[in-house]
This record gives structure tokens, C-alpha cells and sequence, in this order.
């Protein structure tokens, strides 16, 4: 066409343009058009031209950009940049919502381009007239805006659930599919991340569109954002910190009639305990989605990161806990302090449960770089050297230690192959595990440490054998494979040391194993390993059968879990080996370590149940009668153990348990009478278990059981007991059902006299509790009974 001509339809379009609805008009017009394309600059007026050829398809997305950037210049005809972008940036916003499926695509396309190319073009103007418009409905219920709620009435609605889910959709058009990472669009996003994550938190609970588009706009901020932004953003939205405007306190989310949602005015809650349920049910369920969103951030190395903060943050908060004293126990102190302290307390436990979280949702897999590890493993060093194990958290710290330096033991073992700029990494670790090794109590850790130590600072060179063996741990491998066997095989000549890790005698790890396990194991022998060695068995079997002896709680726990996957599988070598395999279980039964012990109920359990005539009666007598030399309070949580035993016992073996009810009953009452308390619990509570377990089976012995339920619930000291003698009876009747009024016909009337005694005169209100479920237990199977549910039946009597 001629210059005049496109002089002419350029000025034409740029005056449509500046007239109400004249940015849907124009763009409209242009991509319907065949032929059409825009051009021209930002100083002059925009130009129309044709001739696009094959480029002018439908879905031609350049057309569509060209389209955009042309919106986004001032024309000549406008007498200013702020009056323009005030007519058109409104009409912009628009375009993202069009309802014709056809077009919609290209004009959400327009907009956004348009949309970036202004933020980047003219960032004041563009947040003030685009990007605030855009994210109005989000700040308006966020925790910086200054509303005055007061003014309204609790339940008013702020933001529309049409509003909301318009916006929300407009967010993920403009920032996740333009993916324009600018600092403008970041900062902006970010003052509202707050708010989405609480959709997100909510939609996550409930069935909801919106929860989607959440995901992936936090998912887009994590991605694009700097690391250290990315990992303040994630610190704000699980309340450590203020970084990220969260939603308003007196603000509140309810599902909307059309699967989204709306904000309202919360409503005030007058019951405190209500009160204090909602916010900890609502801290709860943002930790978990905050765990849920990380986990699909595992490739790029964030939920490794924030893991690592969250460590060293406790370490933080734990010094700081430990450095400041306590106001409420000390006298004077200010009611400033007792805040402070409290907010202290509160950020400590906040912390501690993201650790735990993280450590369950995403620990697998959360590392992804040796420089992770090494932050990892020096956050833990750091904290074992400032604040060695003690106190009652002392297993707990010294497990997380062993882990840690096994995990570091078991990359220079081979579990990843190190180059050269690995070993600069680990070097860092160096002056830490110098001081864990001239400060930490623990001898064992301290000659680990060290070992490490050296095994870093000559690159793997000369590698002592306790490194082997903790990697052999740590990645389960036999001992031999990469180190020498912690405790060598019995009926074999240990050989020569492996040449990878030539250091170190086979017998002298052999007797510091042994040593170990004799000093934590009380009930255990002087020599563990002697069990397991005279018998002929196969050699992988007998390997197994040494590391159920292990000193390292993981290698441990991981022998008897493989024994036990032996014994479920009906491995005949194993059964063959039943007597040495139980005896092996009930010494770890008294380890300290939760896992190794729970490992070696299950095994027990699992051989019970396939010989409950042999061992039944072996466990029975070690509950009755614990070993000699033991402590009061070792002996009661080892028979707590076994009697956890015993009720997995009573389960596998379902309606066979009858024939052993005698000797089961008679074991738990005596553990009723037991001088320690939580014994005394524990019984009572297998006790209830198996009564429900036989029902009707009970017979004669209903009247032992009651007078002994009768005589705990009345006069035992301790509530915790009368409690667990109360929730018997609750067992008991539910147990029987319908028959309650057949199985406990001589009884029944002592049960409700003791139910109502305890109901009017128990000062604890659990017992109380379980004493009102027990009668409305008993009061409707009385109404089944006297009251039976009336049937139509139909009857055909043919007469005589």
C-alpha cells in the first residue's frame, strides 16, 4: 500500500484505539483479518500493512506479539504517557477475559505481551495500572493491608468467589505462562504469595479448582526466583519470618458454591479451646502443604536447601533458648520477657516440626549435590559441638550425629564417585569434626571423626577401617565388601584386611563391637556375637545373624528387618533356626534404639505366630518374671515391650487365641498388681484388647477379670491406671455386642454400679469420659435387647 495510506489507516485505528472498548475493537479486528499485520514504532502512529503470506494463520503467535507490542507504544495523538496507559491499561486487563473459546487463546496472548512489554518499557506506570489492578482482590485480604474490619460485620464477604478465581486465573496467564522473570513482576508477586499459599493450603483440604493454579504460581516464583529469595519466600510462608505479607489474621477462606472460594470476615470464636484447635489444625495444615509444595522441588536442589536452613535455624533457636533464661521460673522477670520467651518457645516448636515433616515427606530423595550434604552434615557437627548430647534428648542427638557421619562415611566409601573438587568441598568439614573429635564425650564418635577427618584430608588415600564399616552401614553392604566385618564371621578365618581399607585389625573391631553392645545391652551376655556361632548356618543367613549385634543402631535395625522378611517368607533355613533367631529378637527387644526394638517385636511377633506352643509359654514366663540384675525401670519397659509382643501374638493368631486365654489373662492381671505404674497401664490396657478380642469365648474367668477392673478403678493411686481399668470395661462391652447381656449376665449389675460410681465421684476427666462411653455402650445394647428393632414379615400358613 501506499505510505499515505498507511499513514491514514494508522492514525484511524490509533484514534479508535484511545475510545472506550477501542483496544478489544482494534485487536479484534486485526487478527480476524486475513492479511493484516501491525507495524510501526512507539513515536509514531500505528501503522497497518498487509502481505503477511503464510505467516498469517489463525494461531499465527507472532501476529499475536506484534499485536502486543504495538498496544504497549503511545501513540502521537496522546498528549500523555500516564494518560494513555490510564485508558488502556483497564481495557488490557479485559482481554484476559474473554469468553469466546475461539479467540480467547489470542487475545490472552495480546494481553500478556502487551502486559510484559510495559513492565519492562515503563515498570512505574505498569505496576501502578496493570500489575496492582491485577493483583487488587489478592492485597485486599492480605495481613499489610490496612482495613478496617471493624467496620464490618463478622461474615462479610471481601473478595467474591468470582473475583477470586477471575484473579487468580489472570495471575497464572500474565506471570506463569508469560514466564518473564523481571524483578518487577517477581517483587510484585511476591508481596502476595502469602495469600495464594493459604488458597493453596485451603483448596488442598477441600475440593477445589483453584488448587492447581496455586500450585503452580508458587511453584513458578520458587523456580524463577533467586535462590536466596526463593529460600526467604519459603521461610515467610511457614511463619518464620515476615518476609512474605501472609493473609489477614481476621480474615478467613470458605468454599465457594462453584468450587472455589471466597474471603469473608472470620467470625469471633468465644471458646478458647476452639479457638486454640483452629489455629493449631491451621498450622498444621500449612506445614503439610508446605511440605507437599517442596517435594515437587527436589530436582532443582530447593527442598535440599531449606532443609538445611530449617537445621541450622534450629540450632539458632536452641542456642539462643539455652543463652536466655526463663522469666517464668525466675522471679522478676517482665511481662516484655515472658512474651519473648514465649515467642521463642513458639518459633522452636514451629521449627522442629517442619524438621520432623520435611524429614518424613521429602527425605529420600532430598539432597542432590555433595555440596547439600556437606551443608547438611555441618549444620549437624555444628550443633553436636556446641551442644553435646545430654539430658533426656541425649539418644536422639547421638542418633542424628551417627547418621550424619555415616552419611558422610559412606559417600567417601564409595557410594558416589568424588572428583577432586568434591574433596575441596568436604574440607569444610574438616575444622568440625577436628573438634568433634577433642570435644564430643563419646569415645567411639570421637575415633570416627577423626577417621574421617583423615580419610578427607588425603583424599581417600588412607581410609581407616572404622570409615568402611560405617559406609557398609550405611549402604548395606556385607562387612568384607568394603571394609573389614565389624565382627568377623564365627567358624571362618577373617583373612587378610581389605586393600581399600588396610587399616585397622578385624579383632580389634571384633572386640570394640563387642564391648558396644555389652555396654548397651544390660540383659545381654559378655560376648553377643556368641550366640550365633555354634550353629551350621548359611553364610548369608550368619551374616545377618552378626549384624543383629551391631554397635551402629541403622545395621542394626536393617538385620533384623531382613530376618524378619526371612521368617514371613517361610525361608526354611530360618524356621530350622527358630530357637537362636528368638533369642537373638528378645535381646534387642531391650535396646534403647526405637527402631531396633521395634524391629525385634515384629520378628518375635512373626515367630509366635507360626509356633505359638513353643514360644508362647517362653514369653509368657519373661513377661511374669523379668531377667535377674535388671533395674526396676529397665525390667518394666522391657515387660511393656513384650507385652506389645504378646497382643500381636493374640491378633495373627485371631480365634485361635483361645486355647492360650488362660495363661494370657492370668499374665496381665498380674501385671495389674505391678508396683510401676505404667506397667500397671499397659496391662490393663492388653488386657482390654484381648477381652474384646475372645468375647463370648471369656466364661468362667469374666468374674477375675471384673473384680480385679473393680478393685484398680476404685482405689489405685495413679490416674493414668484407674483410666486404663475404665476403658476395659469400655472394651469389654463392645467387644460382646449383642451378647452382653448373655456373656456377663452374673456381672453386669457390679459393672454399671462401678460405671456410674466412677461417672459421679472420679476427679480425672479422662476416666470420666471413658466411663460415660462405657454406659452408652451398655445403654444401647440394653435398648437392642429390651427393644428390638420391629420387622414385617410375611407369613403363609396353609391350614388344615
Amino acid at each position: 500500500a501506499p505510505a499515505w495510506l498507511r499513514r491514514l489507516c494508522g492514525h484511524l485505528l490509533s484514534e479508535r484505539l484511545l475510545r472506550p472498548g477501542g483496544v478489544q475493537a482494534v485487536v479484534r479486528g486485526v487478527l480476524e483479518g486475513t492479511d493484516g499485520e501491525w507495524g510501526g514504532s512507539g513515536s509514531q502512529d500505528h501503522s497497518f500493512g498487509g502481505g503477511a503470506g503464510t505467516e498469517a494463520a489463525a494461531l499465527d503467535w507472532r501476529k499475536c506479539d506484534a499485536v502486543g507490542k504495538i498496544l504497549a507504544a503511545c501513540p502521537q495523538q496522546c498528549l500523555s504517557l500516564e494518560d494513555y496507559y490510564r485508558q488502556v491499561c483497564p481495557q488490557i486487563l479485559d482481554l484476559l477475559h474473554i469468553q469466546d473459546k475461539a479467540a480467547a487463546r489470542q487475545f490472552q496472548r495480546v494481553a500478556t505481551t502487551t502486559l510484559l512489554t510495559m513492565a519492562r518499557e515503563q515498570p512505574q506506570l505498569a505496576e501502578r495500572h496493570l500489575l496492582q489492578p491485577l493483583l487488587a482482590p489478592l492485597r485486599r485480604c492480605s495481613e499489610a493491608a490496612e482495613l478496617a474490619l471493624e467496620d464490618l460485620a463478622a461474615g462479610a464477604v471481601l473478595v467474591p468467589e468470582a473475583e477470586l478465581g477471575s484473579c487468580v486465573e489472570d495471575v497464572l496467564k500474565v506471570y506463569v505462562v508469560g514466564n518473564d522473570s523481571s524483578s518487577l513482576l517477581l517483587g510484585s508477586l511476591q508481596s502476595v504469595l502469602g495469600v495464594v499459599f493459604s488458597l493453596y493450603s485451603f483448596a488442598k483440604q477441600n475440593v477445589s479448582y483453584l488448587r492447581s493454579p496455586c500450585q503452580d504460581i508458587l511453584l513458578w516464583f520458587l523456580e524463577k526466583a533467586e535462590r536466596e529469595q526463593s529460600l526467604a519466600v519459603l521461610e515467610g510462608l511457614a511463619g518464620l519470618s515476615s518476609h512474605v505479607p501472609t493473609l489477614h489474621p481476621r480474615c478467613q477462606l470458605r468454599v465457594g458454591s462453584e468450587g472455589g472460594a471466597a474471603i469473608v470476615v472470620e467470625e469471633t470464636i468465644s471458646d478458647e479451646d476452639e479457638a486454640l484447635y483452629q489455629k493449631i489444625s491451621s498450622e498444621q495444615c500449612h506445614v503439610e502443604s508446605l511440605v507437599e509444595l517442596l517435594s515437587h522441588c527436589q530436582k532443582s536442589g530447593l527442598a535440599g536447601d531449606f532443609f538445611i536452613h530449617c537445621l541450622k535455624e534450629l540450632t539458632q533457636v536452641a542456642a539462643e533458648d539455652e543463652a536466655a533464661p526463663n522469666p517464668a521460673v525466675e522471679p522478676g522477670g517482665s511481662l516484655l520477657e515472658l512474651e519473648q520467651y514465649q515467642a521463642r518457645q513458639g518459633r522452636k516448636l514451629l521449627v522442629l516440626q517442619l524438621v520432623a515433616a520435611l524429614c518424613e515427606g521429602v527425605s529420600d530423595t532430598v539432597f542432590t549435590d555433595i555440596v547439600q550434604v556437606q551443608e547438611f552434615v555441618a549444620a549437624v557437627l555444628h550443633r553436636a559441638c556446641a551442644h553435646p548430647a545430654r539430658g533426656p534428648g541425649a539418644a536422639a542427638e547421638a542418633q542424628t550425629l551417627a547418621m550424619a557421619m555415616g552419611l558422610v562415611a559412606a559417600v567417601l566409601g564409595g557410594a558416589v564417585q568424588l572428583q577432586s573438587s568434591d574433596f575441596v568441598v568436604l574440607k569444610r568439614l574438616v575444622p568440625l569434626l577436628e573438634e568433634l573429635s577433642r570435644t564430643y564425650p563419646e569415645p567411639l564418635t570421637q575415633e570416627l571423626a577423626s577417621d574421617l577427618r583423615i580419610t578427607i584430608c588425603t583424599h581417600g588415600a588412607c581410609s581407616p577401617s572404622t570409615v568402611g564399616a560405617a559406609a557398609d552401614g550405611v549402604l548395606g553392604r556385607k562387612p568384607g565388601t568394603g571394609a573389614p566385618s565389624p565382627a568377623g564371621v564365627p567358624g571362618r578365618d577373617p583373612g587378610p584386611p581389605s586393600p581399600q581399607h588396610g587399616h585397622g585389625s578385624p579383632s580389634a573391631r571384633r572386640e570394640r563391637s563387642e564391648e558396644q553392645s555389652t555396654r548397651r545391652e544390660p540383659g545381654a551376655s559378655g560376648a553377643s556375637p556368641a550366640p550365633c556361632a555354634d550353629s551350621p548356618a548359611p553364610a548369608g543367613l550368619q551374616e545377618l545373624l552378626v549384624s543383629a549385634y551391631d554397635p551402629q543402631p541403622p545395621s542394626r535395625a536393617a538385620a533384623l528387618r531382613c530376618l524378619s522378611s526371612l521368617l514371613t517368607q517361610r525361608d526354611p533355613e530360618a524356621l530350622r533356626l527358630q530357637e537362636k533367631l528368638l533369642q537373638v529378637f528378645l535381646e534387642n527387644v531391650q535396646h534403647e534404639d526405637a527402631f531396633v526394638y521395634l524391629s525385634a517385636i515384629q520378628g518375635v511377633a512373626l515367630l509366635s505366630s507360626e509356633y505359638p506352643e513353643q514360644i508362647l509359654p517362653v514369653l509368657l514366663a519373661r513377661y511374669e518374671c523379668p531377667a535377674q540384675g535388671t533395674e526396676d525401670a529397665a525390667a518394666a519397659v522391657t515387660r511393656m515391650k513384650l507385652g506389645e509382643v504378646l497382643m500381636r501374638v493374640t491378633r495373627a493368631l485371631g480365634d485361635m487365641v483361645f486355647q492360650h486365654r488362660e495363661p494370657l489373662i492370668r499374665a496381665f492381671l498380674r501385671g495389674a498388681r505391678d508396683p510401676d505404674s505404667a506397667l500397671r497401664a499397659s496391662s490393663l490396657s492388653n488386657l482390654g484388647e484381648l477381652c474384646q478380642h475372645l468375647g463370648f469365648q471369656l466364661g468362667s474367668i469374666i468374674q477375675e477379670v471384673t473384680c480385679c477392673v473393680t478393685a484398680i478403678a476404685r482405689t489405685d493411686p495413679e490416674a493414668e491406671v484407674r483410666r486404663a481399668a475404665v476403658h476395659v470395661v469400655v472394651l469389654l462391652l463392645r467387644g460382646l455386642s449383642e451378647k452382653v447381656t448373655e456373656v456377663l449376665r452374673d456381672v453386669l449389675r457390679d459393672l454399671y454400679r462401678l460405671l456410674k460410681h466412677v461417672a459421679a465421684a472420679e476427679r480425672d476427666g479422662a476416666t470420666v469420659l471413658h466411663a460415660q462411653l462405657a454406659l452408652e455402650e451398655l445403654d444401647a445394647a440394653m435398648r437392642r435387647v429390651l427393644f428390638p428393632p420391629q420387622t414385617l414379615e410375611k407369613k403363609i400358613v396353609v391350614l388344615p
